[in-house]
């Protein structure tokens, strides 16, 4: 077996204290839940703990407009009535509220995603996760889905700059419709998405017809899917066509992402995966050695969200851990089980066998028309990401991100007895 990986971790502790409002189903607190959960299972003396750098507004607009990114910073809860024409033209309103904090909890959640991105660039780590990101349904110029920026075509324009190909994969029950759109008619991004479809279920893309157009065409692998699928039969495509994907075209990095509401009760989902099914999928792509960067996403029952991406951290570690949760800030919230592994429900699984066989064998043949892995021709690279210091004399500001600069913002172990 080979040497044990590198995990970059980021986590900012002020992410757990911002609130969509009252009612609604996306819950910033997991993370916090997860990090808590995760501490007291002793995993982070494993992990490389960063504070993340604060997405930048010129960073956001790599990929988002410039008046969107604009609006964003500015509206309040208190100012919102002023901007009636951009709410709606901005698709901002009731699934997408403005609450207080908005525009910092985005440049948090788009931070580590970045930050994960450029450590992974410059060899500084194996595998870098930031569960505050994942949040795959923005547009350019758009909310949407409880999302407001895109962390993941951030991640994956910084990406771009160092591998000639990124392969992105989304196990959230949603498609993972933001991101197949930023690169829908490029061979450079392959995205491969596993998610319920139809009933008009949000967002109401990802056909298994939708395949990507232009340069783009069959560089967009969509899995349409129905209630209650279980572990075996995800698994059962799963593994075949991430497997053909990595082998057909060869990806320098792939970004996962986690979305924990395809979990069996979720609040929102009508799936049924248990967490030793979804950490399976975490576990297959994480074994084939790639540079990885794994991010979070939906999930509207916290406990279970909790549970997951605490056990998907311990397998990206290589690390068992007990099923019996150890006592955290949160454990009446894990009863009465207390236990870390989900139980599937008993609910039909409407994905029959041929129905699975079938669609797994489009998505294979439409792999077939791709023809060796897309070249890149030599051209000018962008320029790296840079962070600027807090105290500028201690490095120049516009040098690369230097172990100096990492260890600004790293959390080293005797801070978190402070944190909690």
């Amino acid at each position: 077996m080979s040497s044990r990986k590198v995990v970059s971790y980021f986590y900012d502790s002020d992410v757990g204290n911002y609130y969509y409002g009252q009612g609604h189903p996306m819950k910033p607190h997991r993370v916090k839940m997860t990090h808590n959960l995760l501490l007291n299972y002793g995993l982070h003396k494993h992990l490389e703990v960063y504070r993340p750098h604060p997405a930048t507004e010129e960073e956001m607009c790599k990929f988002h407009s410039d008046d969107y990114v604009d609006f964003l910073k500015k509206a309040t809860p208190d100012n919102m009535h002023e901007y009636q024409k951009q709410l709606q033209s901005f698709n901002v309103g009731e699934d997408c509220p403005v609450f207080d904090g908005l525009f910092e909890f985005c440049k948090i959640s788009a931070g580590g995603s970045v930050g994960g991105a450029v450590k992974l660039n410059h060899n500084q780590c194996d595998i870098a996760v930031n569960w505050a990101g994942g949040l795959h349904h923005a547009k350019k110029n758009e909310a949407s889905g409880f999302c407001y920026i895109n962390d993941i075509v951030l991640a994956i324009l910084e990406l771009l700059k160092y591998h000639a190909r990124v392969l992105y994969i989304d196990i959230d029950i949603h498609h993972g419709d933001g991101v197949e759109e930023a690169f829908y008619t490029t061979d450079r991004v392959m995205t491969v998405s596993f998610h319920k479809f139809g009933e008009q279920y949000f967002p109401g893309t990802g056909d298994i017809k939708d395949i990507g157009a232009g340069a783009g065409k069959y560089y967009a692998l969509n899995f349409p899917l129905k209630d209650g699928i279980d572990d075996e039969s995800y698994l059962s495509i799963f593994k075949p066509i991430i497997g053909t994907v990595i082998k057909v075209y060869n990806p320098g990095a792939i970004v996962l992402q986690c979305g924990a509401d395809s979990l069996t009760g979720d609040r929102l989902g009508s799936f049924n995966l248990t967490t030793k099914g979804h950490a399976a999928c975490v576990e297959y792509v994480k074994n084939f050695g790639l540079p990885l960067l794994v991010l979070g996403g939906g999930g509207y029952t916290v406990r279970n969200v909790a549970r997951c991406w605490t056990y998907e951290t311990s397998i990206l570690l290589d690390k068992d851990i007990q099923s019996d949760l150890p006592y955290n800030d949160y454990f009446e919230y894990f009863g009465p089980e207390y236990n870390l592994h989900l139980t599937p429900a008993s609910m039909e699984n409407l994905n029959t066998y041929e129905y699975l066989e079938k669609h797994k064998n489009i998505i294979l043949e439409n792999l077939s028309q791709i023809k060796g892995a897309p070249s890149v021709q030599l051209q000018e690279v962008p320029p790296d990401t840079f962070y600027e210091s807090e105290d500028e004399d201690d490095f120049d500001p516009d040098e690369r991100l230097s172990q100096k600069a990492l260890d600004k913002y790293r959390l080293h172990q005797n801070e978190f007895e402070d944190e909690f």
